[in-house]
This record gives structure tokens, C-alpha cells and sequence, in this order.
């Protein structure tokens, strides 16, 4: 199965989007490592801190500074359109800027985040090499045909082969971090299908039937 045939699916990301959604698989998060632990839990009433453990959510900023290069962000811009391409529902990852959440995620001052940071950016040199080596280019200048034949080397990791392992491990993190930026703006939602996170003008309580079957009429 060939990079296009296995990428270009957009229900199969919606399932794996789905999943990763649902309550039980975050049980996991509740206990958050130390060096994501929110500080000053004592303050009370006072509001929050706007320090990257106490955001100001309201008015949200990133409160460290952007690492990536521009030629990096088109690197990452081209592998973000290849994974959730445009459509006739929604625009395509690249273009709902996938890849500045990308540059947010691996600028993050967190071990977890700088983990990542070394795999996105080892991975970003090895397109650029693997692409001279290829097709005596850059990664930014190959054609269609000419990504998908790199991409079809890295996209599934048990399929790698012997020297691809690191780089499709890779485009795995970067799959993950693109249906993760996507799925959560207002199009990526729309695109799943969720109906949720949508202010009412009133509020209806359940019908009688409803609070019959739990057995609170």
C-alpha cells in the first residue's frame, strides 16, 4: 500500500482522532510529570499568573520564544499538506498553519518537548539529505510524485527499511502533531463532525422521557 493510498484518508484519521479523544484514553494525563506541574497551587482568588505553569486562558499568548526557521516551517508546511490534504470540506493542514503549532510544540521549554524537538529536527535534515541524494534538490523544490516516493519509505515504521527507522519514527510524530493541530481548530472540528464547544441562546432541560429512563422524574 503506497503512501498516498494509506495517507490520503481522512476517515481514518477522524477515527484515530476520535479515539484519542475519548475520556478514558486521557486517564493517563492526570498525573502530570514534574516539570509540567502547575506552581503556586496555593494562590487563590488572585487569578491567574500568566507564567507558562498558569496561563492566562482567556487571552492566550506563547510565552517562549519560536525556535524554528522559515525554511524548516516550509519543511514541515509541505509533510502537514501531505497528511491531511485540502478538500472539498475543509482546507488542508499546511494551510490552517499545522506546522506553527508544530514550531509552538517543540519550542516548549518541557523534557517531553524537547525530546521531540531533537526527532523533528534530525528528521528535517534527513528529508533535505535524502532528497539531494534522491533527486539532486531540496526537499522544498520536489514535485508531488517525488515526495510521496520518500514519504513511502517512512510513513508506516514496521515497514521501514534498515536505515529509515529514525525517520520514519519521525514522520510518526509528525502524523500525530498534525491530526492533533488540525482536529483542534474550528474546521478540524467541523470536518469530524463534532457538535460540540458551541455557546446555546438557552438551555432546554432534558425531556421527561430522558429523565424517566435514569429514573429521575
Amino acid at each position: 500500500m503506497s503512501y498516498s493510498q494509506r495517507l490520503a484518508r481522512r476517515e481514518v484519521l477522524k477515527i484515530v482522532a476520535s479515539a484519542a479523544a475519548a475520556p478514558g484514553l486521557m486517564a493517563g494525563c492526570a498525573s502530570a510529570p514534574a516539570d509540567l506541574a502547575v506552581a503556586d497551587s496555593g494562590r487563590s482568588g488572585a487569578g491567574p499568573a500568566g507564567t507558562p505553569t498558569d496561563p492566562v486562558l482567556v487571552n492566550p499568548v506563547i510565552p517562549w520564544e519560536l525556535t524554528l526557521s522559515d525554511t524548516q516551517l516550509a519543511t514541515l508546511g509541505v509533510l502537514c499538506g501531505l497528511i491531511i490534504p485540502a478538500d472539498e470540506k475543509s482546507p488542508g493542514a499546511d494551510e490552517l498553519g499545522a506546522q506553527h503549532f508544530i514550531d509552538e510544540w517543540v519550542s516548549a521549554p518541557y523534557n517531553p518537548m524537547r525530546q521531540d524537538r531533537e526527532l523533528v529536527l534530525a528528521g528535517i535534515g534527513w528529508l533535505h539529505d535524502e532528497s539531494a541524494r534522491r533527486f539532486g534538490s531540496d526537499f522544498g523544490e520536489l514535485d508531488q510524485a517525488q515526495y510521496a516516493a520518500i514519504c513511502d519509505d517512512i510513513c508506516h515504521e514496521p515497514d521501514a527499511q534498515p536505515g529509515f527507522e529514525q525517520a520514519a519514527r519521525f514522520f510518526d510524530r509528525i502524523r500525530a502533531l498534525t491530526m492533533m493541530a488540525f482536529y483542534t481548530t474550528r474546521q478540524g472540528r467541523a470536518d469530524l463532525g463534532y457538535v460540540g464547544n458551541v455557546p446555546l441562546s438557552q438551555w432546554d432541560p432534558p425531556p421527561i422521557e430522558a429523565l424517566r429512563h435514569v429514573g429521575l422524574d
